[in-house]
């Protein structure tokens, strides 16, 4: 189904979604630690969400096995949680989760960093794509098009030199976690499907510090770098509005 506007009880349905969402990341951003697996990571989300009210998405989507995604270096996303995936310093992790409510769904994502930097560029690669992921939201407005979000990501990415994943792409979001139409991190301005004040999307930027080129693992849910190099990956769940946007996957005030 291709995203629809939102009623005003639907977005404040989203809108408390989104803060239990933001909520579980900003506590797994401080509780992710060296030596610790990556499954227990999965657990304390599961724990922190059951707390707040709101039910996992992703578990059981398409057979996905657990209530959140966790991906460490060159997994891109999708990563499965595991109790002998032991994370360490300096991992770069993905963490990409999902909550509904109410019959409503938010998804977004962030990229952390075990401990120090390992080098430069691979922090310029996490604060990079954050960056691009705020660009994306910049350019949206009543009747905006898909191209142009795109565009100003790709223009953003290939800025820092990074790799943009092609394969893997945002969405409508709202009513089911993945609604038409696709948003692409690479594109041509005044292209593609038009938008519309009260339609409800996820922009996630991914990026690597190599190629474009992904495959997926042999368990048939994570996507790693061909090349193995590292990559980020940043998402918000965001509503058009008049002149802008509000981004719903973000903490109470």
């Amino acid at each position: 189904m291709f995203t629809r506007v939102k009623t005003a009880s639907e977005l404040v349905a989203m809108r408390e979604s989104g803060a239990m969402l933001a909520t579980v990341l900003d506590v797994l951003k401080q509780f992710t630690i060296a030596g610790m697996s990556t499954k227990e990571v999965a657990d304390k989300a599961r724990a922190e969400l059951a707390a707040l009210g709101g039910q996992p998405t992703f578990l059981g989507y398409q057979g996905y096995p657990d209530v959140i995604c966790i991906s460490v270096n060159d997994e891109v996303v999708h990563g499965i949680p595991r109790a002998d995936h032991v994370l360490r310093e300096g991992d770069i992790v993905g963490l990409d989760f999902g909550v509904t409510y109410r019959g409503m769904v938010t998804d977004s994502a962030i990229t952390v960093v075990i401990g120090d930097w390992r080098n430069k560029r691979e922090k310029q690669l996490v604060e990079g794509t954050r960056q691009a992921l705020e660009i994306g939201i910049a350019t949206l407005h009543d009747q905006v098009r898909v191209g142009d979000i795109g565009a100003a990501i790709e223009a953003e990415l290939k800025r820092h030199r990074f790799g943009i994943v092609r394969d893997l792409v945002g969405h409508g979001v709202g009513h089911e976690m993945h609604e038409d139409p696709n948003i692409p991190n690479y594109g041509r301005a005044h292209t593609g499907p038009w938008l519309q004040a009260g339609m409800t999307i996820a922009i996630e930027p991914m990026a690597t510090l190599g190629g474009d080129a992904v495959y997926v693992a042999p368990d048939n849910w994570t996507i790693l770098t061909d090349d193995g190099s590292r990559a980020a990956h940043f998402e918000h769940t965001v509503l058009i509005t008049a002149d802008g946007a509000e981004i719903i996957t973000t903490l109470p005030k």
